[in-house]
């Protein structure tokens, strides 16, 4: 931190959530080690399709409908430094499956009716299936109610000519780390009632308790934010969203106005990548620590 940085004391910690296994449930967490990949644990696992090499996301809505169904948990807590232990995997009908069990990749292919495997490593052309919904705004490409081949991870910063901010080899999306404040939780809330978003829509690591109006992160970009005693992110860029905040899951339904909600409200420009839809920040790891609920988020 430079000297004589303003520090500005922005909240603290509601909620921690990892997801071991990509597009399945996740596990709501009093505390996390935050590395320098992110939280520790997050995105370990993935389903690849076997058939096409493509790795399984709940983007792929047509060929994965029942992906956020899943749940996923560690059978124990991870530890810096030592290997992962295995993951058990939930199905709706409370069955089990464990990562380490040699009957994981038949218990999967059974459950969605397609050849796949649970895979530790993305494979280097790291590509989705991406459903676009028919939403005017959502997409500066102007997909609508259309299937689009995805890639992301590092795949994607190749392709942009880029430095990619994740390894090789990684589940995460575009960055190892999001955030999202309950002020953008609640002007969604205030803007469209009839909705309900609800933190679990956006799957974000950190849920930041925070009494700032409005969409209190799109001015985090580009500094830095320390949580707790230790660890500190850099905010790189605001998290454009898609039709995962749609999806019905555990209770929630299915709604296509969440995302329009945030199309009308806060359609924001994303780097040199055009307008999207925004709900909270992507960020890389500055400093690693471990974060509980209620440490203090400060923002300089």
């Amino acid at each position: 931190m430079a000297i004589g940085a303003i520090v500005e004391d922005v909240g603290s910690v509601a909620t921690l959530w990892r997801f071991p296994v990509k597009s399945m449930g996740g596990e709501q967490l009093n505390d996390v080690e935050v590395t320098e990949r992110g939280v520790l644990g997050d995105r370990a696992y993935a389903l690849i399709d076997r058939d096409t090499g493509k790795v399984v996301s709940a983007k792929s809505v047509r060929l994965f409908p029942k992906l956020l169904d899943c749940k996923a948990v560690f059978v124990e807590p991870p530890s810096r430094g030592g290997d992962l232990p295995p993951v058990q995997i939930q199905f709706p009908d409370s069955t089990t499956v464990r990562s380490d069990s040699g009957e994981v990749d038949r218990v999967l292919s059974a459950y969605f009716k397609r050849n796949v495997t649970l895979g530790r490593v993305a494979p280097d052309d790291f590509t989705i299936d991406q459903y676009h919904p028919d939403v005017e705004g959502a997409d500066p490409a102007g997909n609508r109610d259309t299937v689009v081949a995805q890639k992301l991870g590092a795949a994607l910063f190749a392709e942009l000519g880029m430095e990619s901010p994740v390894p090789v080899g990684s589940f995460f999306d575009v960055f190892p780390l999001s955030v999202l404040t309950t002020s953008t939780l609640a002007q969604l809330d205030e803007v469209q009632p009839q909705s309900r978003f609800d933190q679990r829509r956006f799957r974000m690591n950190v849920i930041v308790n925070t009494e700032r109006p409005g969409f209190a992160e799109n001015d985090w970009v580009g500094h830095e934010l320390g949580l707790g005693k230790g660890a500190r992110l850099k905010v790189a860029l605001l998290d454009p969203r898609c039709v995962m905040t749609t999806l019905a899951q555990d209770g929630l339904p299915q709604d296509t106005d969440v995302l329009r909600a945030l199309v009308r409200n806060n359609r924001m420009q994303v780097g040199d990548l055009g307008q999207f839809p925004c709900a909270g920040v992507y960020a890389v790891v500055a400093a690693p620590g471990t974060v509980r609920i209620g440490d203090r988020v400060v923002l300089n």
